[in-house]
């Protein structure tokens, strides 16, 4: 019964190991990738932010955006 449950311990350990060799294996692979994927999606937040403002402020939308919220808010006081 001892030499089953030793032989059974073993098994497990080495099966765990493999497990970790490989999971550990994998992650060395996707190392940087969030930081990358972070970045890309500031980058693309950015481009967008300067694509909308420079539309904004060639049509002149923008200060009657702030115009119109000034007004709306003054209405109320």
């Amino acid at each position: 019964m001892l030499h089953a449950y030793v032989w059974m311990q073993a098994f497990v350990d080495h099966r765990v190991r493999s497990a970790l060799r490989i999971s550990r294996a994998g992650l060395r692979g996707e190392k940087g990738q969030t930081t990358a994927e972070y970045a890309l999606v500031i980058l693309a937040a950015a481009a967008i932010a300067v694509v909308l403002i420079t539309w904004a402020r060639s049509s002149g939308k923008l200060p009657a955006f702030f115009d119109h919220i000034i007004d709306t808010i003054t209405q109320f006081g």
